[in-house]
């Protein structure tokens, strides 16, 4: 008589391999949100970090730094905005889309809208906005492989702080 083999798997086996996928689902989804998380970290430390500069160049008399600054590299733009003047300069296409995160307050929004998370715009204190704006607005300094770099400058008796590419 022949004798055919047959090839059984038991049910702990079956369910080990089951077991095993969905860790390794878990793990790739878990390492997924981490790297978000460092994302909205690093958003977070360049929107306290230019504040605190901006502040320190405000309480001086007058001063002026080159700064730089680490972004997600999804970020394509920094822009700063004044929505008291009209739209002007190289980059007045984007005036229409920054407005839509718009909420009364806002001078610095990151561009393309949804690049960074929750924090799409925020009020920076202690800007001149009329002189950033005054011939392009928005204002946008494009970062190069993730880092950004802005001169922070007060003049003396000015009252507020301007920064420029």
């Amino acid at each position: 008589m022949k004798k055919s083999g047959q090839m059984k798997l038991s049910f702990g086996m079956i369910v080990s391999i089951i077991l095993i996928i969905i860790f390794i689902a878990f793990a790739f989804f878990a390492i997924k949100k981490f790297l978000e998380i460092q994302e909205a970290v690093k958003i977070g430390k360049f929107k306290d970090n230019l504040q605190a500069d901006v502040d320190k160049m405000w309480g001086g008399q007058q001063g002026s730094q080159e700064k730089e600054y680490f972004l997600p590299k999804k970020i394509q733009y920094v822009c700063f905005v004044n929505y008291l003047s009209s739209k002007k300069g190289e980059n007045q296409e984007l005036y229409s889309k920054l407005k839509q995160v718009y909420y009364g307050e806002e001078n610095m929004i990151f561009y393309p809208l949804g690049s960074a998370q929750s924090l799409e715009a925020v009020e920076l204190k202690h800007l001149n906005m009329e002189k950033i704006t005054s011939d392009e607005n928005p204002y946008c300094i494009a970062p190069k492989n993730g880092k950004v770099q802005m001169k922070i400058q007060k003049k003396y008796e000015e009252a507020l702080v301007e920064i420029t590419r």
